[in-house]
């Protein structure tokens, strides 16, 4: 009869051989796995380094057009703007370089920028929309009228058109238009600054349109209602952003808004250069679309539509 110590040495080979196999098919698998994520990682790698490559000469190209165009503007803008006084309405998002471009343009045109009005967040903000209604018809000056609606943004832009642009309505007083901005920064509607002097066009810069979020669709329609009601005020208006989403996009939907020009892409010189053009445009009574967005054309020229309530030149 076989020994207890030879049972215990039989057991202790078999855990043995039984290690050692699972050691060795590991091994064989780990291997074949690392090969595969090397693989894959260089592919990674390879493609990561083709986009970036297409994406440098895409900007250096964009660069060598912007350059090119910087030094065509005069001659393409000389006296589109001539004699034009000019108010920029600044979005939330505005980049600031974006307003600095647009305002040098405008004088390149001949114009000249009265001043920059910038809205806040609260001023959008569909939470807001009660509180900025209720301000608005408090602080309305002597005269003014208000559309029939309760839409906040259409108000907004009622009054704001009353007070920064030279439309059709009534002028208002300094009193009145001091008590206005103040009642309106006080709020936090409005940015701190001084208030623009009254000008024939007002250009709405903004930025990359509203992040994703619940309420994106709200401000963009908000800022485009604003926009509508200053032009229907008698201002020629452009609304330039630097995408062709958001507030652009919910203005060229709206068939109402028809009158008002848009563009895309204002962070170019070619967007910045079309944003000038379309604000000649607009003091002439027309308005188109423009950028790079489908059924955009490049710039401003023939074949642009009548501006429906715009001033005459």
């Amino acid at each position: 009869m076989r020994s207890f110590r030879y049972h215990v040495v039989s057991v202790c080979a078999v855990l043995l051989a039984l290690g050692l196999g699972v050691a060795l098919g590991a091994s064989s698998l780990s291997s074949s796995m690392l090969g595969g994520v090397s693989s894959d990682r260089a592919d990674l790698n390879g493609q990561v380094g083709s986009l970036t490559a297409d994406r440098d000469a895409a900007r250096a190209q964009q660069a060598q057009s912007d350059r090119a165009l910087a030094a065509a503007a005069p001659g393409l803008l000389a006296g589109h703007l001539a004699a034009r006084s000019v108010v920029l309405l600044a979005a939330p998002d505005a980049a600031p370089d974006d307003l600095d471009a647009v305002s040098g343009l405008v004088g390149q045109a001949g114009g000249h920028v009265t001043g920059r009005l910038g809205l806040t967040d609260a001023t959008l903000a569909p939470d807001r929309a009660d509180a900025l209604r209720s301000l608005v018809t408090r602080v309305l000056p002597a005269g003014v009228q208000l559309p029939r609606t309760t839409d906040a943004g259409a108000l907004t832009g009622a009054l704001l058109g009353s007070l920064v642009t030279s439309g059709k309505g009534p002028t208002s007083s300094p009193a009145e238009v001091g008590t206005a901005f103040t009642a309106l920064a006080d709020g936090g509607f409005l940015a701190p600054g001084a208030a623009p002097a009254p000008a024939q066009v007002a250009v709405v810069v903004t930025g990359d349109g509203p992040a994703s979020t619940p309420d994106a669709a709200g401000r963009a329609s908000a800022l485009a209602k604003i926009a509508g009601a200053v032009h229907s005020g008698g201002a020629g208006t452009v609304v330039a952003s630097r995408a062709a989403s958001g507030e652009v996009a919910a203005v060229r939907a709206d068939p109402s808004l028809g009158g008002v020009s848009t563009v895309d892409g204002v962070g170019t010189t070619a967007g910045r250069i079309a944003t000038v053009l379309a604000a000649g445009e607009q003091v002439q009574g027309r308005s188109g679309s423009y950028g790079t967005a489908p059924g955009a054309k490049a710039l401003p020229g023939a074949g642009a539509a009548p501006a429906a309530g715009a001033p005459p030149a």
